[in-house]
């Protein structure tokens, strides 16, 4: 099938660079707050400035004149290495955004090797199977599923407690060295980790019942010659997912950096936003962007030279369809019986009622989950929370694949415009959409889905390529197949399945970011019994009263599992039981 011309990527790049750049601009302008009047509080933590006052500081930040003037003057200072200076702390905005972006890249990095190692770990098992001919049924990742649901913020206060304040193996914060490198990757590497694992688990059967790979078992090959070839192949359909996984979190890793005390471009970017600091925020979201373009056309290369010529000529073996593993239907049903009953008995509680005199009690038979630092019953919260945090989280992950789906089939202007996306921070969407709907739930959702979509479109524009490639699509087509019957019957039936198990992976941290934004005043408000507003609201209290985040995290690493029970294989379609 032809392809796109590939300065379409070019132009998509463009096209978002240049929309994100003028939308930040236009922050202050959209936020209905004066810009001059959060500045000086930014600057001097006054909370009744003079109208004198603001006067000056709109005539120095030059506020009067509009956006126009800002970002052209901004835009004309780049190509001479000025970003302009900060408008709270008057110093050169570069060096401090390129010191920041030095700090989440190091962090990127050793993330990078957490995320591998726990991947490996989730797809051993799959992999040495599939090389002995002893997998003869699709498992439901269900590994994979409880480690990917654990919160990064509620992970990294852990690890910083237990390994930095009570064993003192590596330093509870800052930025001191390589050890301080080593707690943060695991908060953040370690959920990455079984998300990318637990796609590479889903695709390894299928390459295992290709053609090629009972051929080889024919001709005697030894397990191991055949396990390299298999890994690549499955690979190259998930390496696309790092950069929505791994590099976005150079800026997306704010609530860790704030925890640990780590000054990267996620928490200098969010403290900028905030303050309305825009030479700082400009600067620091057109780097997201471009690293963003960088880490997709590596990847990019690096997904080219896993498939080889195979990819060029189109000679692609189809995957097959398989089995559920027979212990899933157990399973769903325990999972959903679980969380039904944790549901049922909280509905019917009162979870408003405060209690003073019960502040963070153990769980016990008047509390069963104990209670909050309020004194509210935390089994109650939970049960009046589940339905609106259930259908928010999957309505946002309904809509971020459909618009993953139909903008990763335009080709490379797609491409383009998911690369710019990908490293972009929800709470900066969030702080632009929250401008013009005001903070609301559903204006916290939109935000969500302006990103959300990133990780479906590279996957569905890697699946697709691939598709495209396999011999028996050149066959539908010389037999005078037209696009809109093999979008039907060969390509959507194709990509479906793991565009819809990516997304139920990635269903707990939805719910987790769309809770990051009400914390910071943009989404669901309090006293709201919201799941992971629970987790926010909770984990300062993680040493003192573990029970208070056990009972939220638990109910969401059951809807995790649960989702991913639940989710498909590969769906049959007529070419594939041919």
């Amino acid at each position: 099938m032809p392809g796109t011309p590939r300065w379409h990527a070019g132009a998509g790049r463009l096209a978002a660079g240049g929309t994100l750049v003028a939308a930040v601009a236009l922050l202050p302008w959209l936020s209905g707050t004066d810009p001059a009047l959060t500045v000086l509080r930014a600057r001097s933590a006054d909370q009744a400035p003079t109208p004198e006052q603001l006067t000056t500081v709109r005539e120095e930040l030059g506020l009067d004149q509009g956006p126009l003037p800002h970002l052209l003057h901004w835009l004309g200072g780049l190509p001479r290495g000025d970003a302009g200076t900060s408008w709270v702390s008057g110093t050169p905005v570069l060096p401090e955004v390129l010191n920041a972006l030095g700090v989440s890249v190091t962090l990127m990095l050793a993330t990078l090797v957490v995320t591998i190692a726990v991947a490996a770990l989730v797809s051993a098992r799959t992999l040495h199977l599939g090389t002995r001919r002893l997998l003869h049924e699709h498992r439901t990742g269900t590994v994979a599923a409880p480690v990917a649901a654990l919160p990064k913020f509620l992970l990294a206060s852990l690890l910083s407690t237990v390994f930095g304040v009570w064993l003192g193996w590596f330093p509870p914060g800052g930025w001191t060295g390589p050890a301080s490198m080593v707690l943060p990757a695991l908060a953040l590497g370690v959920p990455s980790g079984a998300i990318i694992g637990g796609l590479l688990d889903h695709a390894l059967p299928a390459t295992f019942g290709e053609p090629w790979v009972r051929t080889w078992h024919a001709a005697g090959f030894r397990p191991g010659r055949i396990a390299r070839p298999a890994l690549r192949r499955a690979l190259a359909g998930v390496l696309p997912q790092l950069v929505p996984s791994v590099v976005s979190l150079v800026g997306g890793a704010v609530a860790v950096e704030k925890i640990f005390n780590i000054p990267g471009l996620g928490r200098l970017a969010l403290d900028s936003a905030l303050a309305q600091d825009l030479p700082l925020l400009q600067t620091a979201t057109l780097l997201l962007a471009l690293l963003g373009v960088a880490a997709g056309l590596l990847i990019k290369a690096l997904r080219r030279g896993l498939l080889g010529p195979a990819l060029r000529d189109g000679e692609l073996a189809a995957a097959p369809a398989l089995r559920h593993h027979r212990s899933t239907g157990r399973l769903l049903g325990g999972c959903a019986v679980a969380l039904l009953t944790i549901v049922f008995i909280g509905l019917l509680r009162d979870p408003l009622q405060v209690d003073t005199a019960a502040r963070l009690v153990p769980p016990s038979v008047a509390h069963p989950l104990g209670t909050d630092a309020l004194g509210r019953d935390m089994l109650a919260r939970l049960g009046h929370g589940a339905l609106r945090t259930a259908g928010v989280a999957f309505a946002v992950t309904a809509v971020s694949v459909v618009l993953g789906i139909l903008l990763g089939m335009a080709g490379q202007a797609g491409a383009g415009l998911t690369e710019v996306m990908s490293t972009l921070p929800a709470v900066l969407t969030g702080l632009l959409t929250t401008a013009v709907t005001g903070p609301s739930v559903w204006g916290a959702a939109c935000a969500v889905c302006l990103v959300g979509w990133t990780p479906y479109a590279a996957q569905t524009a890697a699946l697709l390529e691939q598709e495209r490639a396999t011999g028996y699509l050149q066959a539908s087509i010389s037999f005078g197949a037209g696009p809109a019957h093999l979008l039907r019957h060969h390509l959507l039936p194709a990509i479906l399945p793991a565009v819809v198990r990516n997304a139920l992976l990635r269903l707990p941290t939805t719910v987790l970011v769309l809770a990051s934004l009400g914390f910071l005043g943009l989404g669901e408000q309090p006293p709201t019994p919201e799941w992971g507003r629970l987790l926010s609201e909770n984990q300062p209290y993680l040493e003192l009263a573990p029970w208070a985040t056990l009972g939220p995290a638990g109910a969401l690493i059951l809807l995790s599992v649960l989702a991913a029970a639940a989710s498909p294989t590969r769906w049959k379609t007529d070419r594939r039981e041919r």
